[in-house]
């Protein structure tokens, strides 16, 4: 299931284009698209959302689905994120321990 269509730095990073690569996460997990989501990470991934654990890019297709479900409704997350990048520019792990609050419009 290969999606790579951006091409990433690759580390070692300074911190400026470290603050480059995190905001292509942020923009792309706002964004609420799977296929923007899936850009930045290796076809291995192992990661943690909250409750989630997820290995590969099948099972985060399948969590990113369930997340943006059709309720139209909107969450704030809280917390913290860790990264590990492989050595091509890729998340191969992430880490996400947050809290999910409902966004009231």
């Amino acid at each position: 299931m290969e999606t790579k269509h951006t091409k990433f730095p690759t580390p070692p990073w300074d911190m400026e284009i470290a603050a480059e690569r995190l905001v292509f996460e942020e923009n792309a997990w706002n964004s609420h698209e799977p296929d923007k989501i899936l850009e930045g990470y290796a076809d291995n991934i192992e990661m943690r959302d909250g409750v989630d654990f997820i290995n590969g890019k099948q099972e985060l297709v399948q969590f990113l689905t369930r997340k943006f479900d059709a309720s139209g409704q909107w969450y704030r997350n809280y917390g913290v994120q860790v990264f590990q990048f492989n050595d091509h520019g890729y998340a191969e792990r992430r880490f996400a321990s947050q809290e999910t609050i409902s966004i009231v419009f």
